[in-house]
């Protein structure tokens, strides 16, 4: 992948600055659960206002379908924003039109103006050029910092950037360079640990990584699927029918290919997904009829702790269990707490894995917590990301 040109490259010096931010926070109520994303924004808008730029953000929240959702409006977004800029943040009711205009108008240098959700428009999502035009007249230059949104071709993400000279945010900047070295000119061992529920969706990912890791790991519902491809009987374990070929046909791929691919050895079963269920211990060779994996077992988290203890490079995407039961998060658990002590460069996407290594306080022993979820999955596939494509080349 070409290197795209940075913000810290653009002359943003006085100007207006349009900048794609992914403020697609939690809300419970007018409550952020999680601030993640607006905190991982807050070194490009900094960085921004330190060069007296008006800094005009634009973002999504949830899921509108092209109409006005009270509860989808971004002021939550805008005051907790405010709190950590230690300085207000204004605030427009729509993204387009004249009442945006005089917003950007009366923002002062080194303000920040945050626009209402962008996808109460339904030109947003179609990617509409007249209303990429539209957002492109509101500003001198464009920053993209919003990498949870660059696999989609939306008029915020992709289109506005042929209007106007245009550059990545300090977080795009950092997934790219940092995901793309792993995948590209990793230090090896390079481990991948891939968990999650669906092999279907991450079959692209899966070919990828069988070409460039050293070891690929499997856990979570998926690794049922693969299972079943050895002719396993799982009892009443989720796996996809539709996928059993595909599975096979991988593990066939990664021991042609001569890399270590590991499934579970043991797992945590019970009678159902319920707190109150009972669950033990079983090989994967013994799963009860009446019962379903829930996690990885205990000897199954020995030996992927054994397969990280020499890693030089990690990426992690995608739980080991049913991590939103407590009795069932273990394996995600403890694998959380071995990448944490990995000598290397280690890399976790995916919302329940981050949310394992919040949890268990080791974000920051990570060398980097990815904001993208479906991104991250089409970077890791290999796939050219419209978001970053459109952006300026250095």
């Amino acid at each position: 992948m070409k290197r795209k040109r940075s913000v810290e490259d653009l002359d943003a010096q006085a100007k207006r600055v349009l900048v794609r931010v992914d403020f697609n926070v939690p809300l419970d109520g007018d409550r952020i659960t999680d601030d993640t994303r607006i905190r991982a924004a807050v070194p490009t808008i900094r960085a921004l206002q330190e060069r007296g730029a008006k800094v005009i953000l634009v973002s999504h929240l949830g899921r509108p379908d092209g109409k006005v959702v009270q509860e989808l409006r971004l002021a939550p977004v805008a005051a907790r924003l405010g709190e950590l800029l230690d300085a207000p943040v204004a605030t427009c009711p729509d993204v387009v039109g004249p009442e945006a205009q005089r917003a950007v108008e009366q923002l002062p240098a080194g303000g920040v103006l945050l626009l209402e959700n962008v996808r109460f428009h339904a030109e947003e999502e179609q990617n509409d050029p007249a209303f990429a035009k539209q957002l492109a007249s509101l500003a001198d230059v464009y920053v993209n910092d919003a990498f949870g949104t660059a696999h989609r071709a939306h008029a915020s993400t992709e289109g506005v950037a042929h209007h106007l000279p245009s550059a990545a945010g300090l977080l795009m900047q950092k997934e790219i360079d940092i995901m793309g070295r792993a995948l590209l000119r990793p230090d090896r061992p390079f481990v991948a640990i891939v968990g999650g529920k669906k092999v279907s969706d991450k079959i692209g990912v899966l070919n990828n990584l069988i070409q460039r890791a050293d070891r690929i790991l499997m856990g979570g519902a998926m690794a049922n699927t693969f299972l079943k491809a050895h002719a396993l009987d799982i009892g009443k374990s989720y796996f996809e029918e539709d996928a059993i070929d595909v599975a096979s046909s991988l593990i066939k791929e990664a021991r042609a290919a001569g890399k270590v691919f590991l499934l579970p050895r043991d797992a945590t079963v019970a009678t159902a997904i319920d707190p109150n269920a009972l669950h033990h211990v079983v090989p994967v060779t013994e799963v009860p009829p009446a019962q379903m994996i829930v996690d990885i077992g205990p000897e199954t988290i020995a030996q992927y702790k054994q397969q990280l203890s020499d890693a030089k490079t990690v990426i992690w995407n995608g739980p080991m269990g049913v991590t939103e039961i407590e009795a069932f998060a273990t394996g995600t658990r403890k694998i959380a707490r071995a990448l944490g002590k990995v000598q290397g460069t280690t890399i976790v996407g995916g919302g329940d894995s981050v949310a394992a290594l919040e949890q268990a306080g080791l974000a920051g022993q990570i060398t980097h917590v990815s904001t993208g979820g479906g991104a991250s999955l089409e970077f890791l596939e290999g796939r050219d990301l419209p978001g970053i494509a459109a952006l300026e080349d250095a």
